[in-house]
């Protein structure tokens, strides 16, 4: 199977490039989601059997400022490139996020539930699945969270670099989710991608790490794995404001994945035991 991933740099991407030497990626100079025609005209322009957006905008507190641009990035081009990939026959995946939700209550959101996006990054998310969906070809939208591997910025390094620094943390611990390493997306990626190619329906289905877990905790874990002596403390998300709300409750109903699929949510305390051992 012939594969295109837009994106080369983000997370996901390098564990693509990792599993796939073979497929193509496109960087940024190639491929920049800012230029949706652009994008649509490299996806037109590929002989692949299927592509992968690995790319977006992922910095949740700019979107605030500047939501147009993110729109382009994370809701135009991916709707551009879904297009074109209907045109030419071949299934479109594409990467969203439990951002969707408004993070109520603290039953996990099935796929099917109603959406209701709390800020601009989010409703930038659903404008690319909606756009996605439109496009009318086989696709398959796959929504995920707290994205976590040994590349780029995220929130285990991020607890690394702390950890090491002080003594103490205070981390929130009202907001729950699954941690999902980029390494178990990326082969996900790649089984459903085969899959929607061999004629598999496709979909709007989502992924994440198990178990479910506060922020504080995940600290925590992070800690105990990485031998840190760092004491995490418990807040509130009153107590680290930032521009953009994040969602409360981001656990995520992955069942319908397995089934169509027969990939199961990954342990993310494996996932951070790998990424522990690459980062030494």
């Amino acid at each position: 199977m012939r594969l295109l991933v837009i994106g080369q740099t983000g997370q996901v991407a390098r564990e693509l490039a990792r599993r796939l030497p073979e497929a193509r990626f496109l960087s940024r100079a190639e491929a920049d989601l800012a230029d949706p025609a652009a994008c649509a005209a490299a996806v037109a322009a590929s002989d692949a059997d299927a592509v992968i957006n690995a790319a977006a905008w992922t910095a949740v507190d700019k979107a605030e400022l500047d939501e147009a641009e993110a729109t382009a990035v994370n809701g135009e081009a991916p709707a551009a490139m879904a297009r074109a990939a209907a045109q030419r026959g071949v299934p479109f995946l594409h990467i969203s996020t439990d951002y969707v939700y408004d993070g109520a209550g603290d039953a996990p959101f099935a796929p099917d539930r109603s959406t209701a996006p709390l800020g601009a990054y989010g409703r930038s998310k659903l404008a690319g699945e909606v756009g996605v969906r439109a496009a009318g070809g086989r696709h398959l939208i796959l929504r995920t969270s707290w994205i976590i591997s040994a590349h780029g910025a995220n929130f285990v390094k991020t607890m690394l670099r702390l950890g090491a620094e002080r003594e103490v943390l205070r981390v929130v611990a009202d907001q729950i989710g699954g941690p999902t390493p980029a390494a178990a997306i990326a082969e996900a990626l790649i089984v459903a991608a085969q899959a929607l190619r061999d004629g598999a329906p496709g979909g709007t289905h989502q992924f994440s790490g198990a178990p479910d877990v506060s922020w504080a905790d995940f600290a925590r874990t992070i800690m105990a794995q990485a031998g840190l002596a760092c004491r995490i403390e418990d807040i509130p998300s009153t107590d680290y404001p930032t521009p953009a709300r994040r969602p409360l409750n981001s656990r995520l109903d992955c069942s319908g994945f397995e089934a169509a699929f027969g990939i199961t949510r990954p342990d993310w305390r494996q996932g951070l035991s790998d990424i522990l051992r690459e980062l030494s």
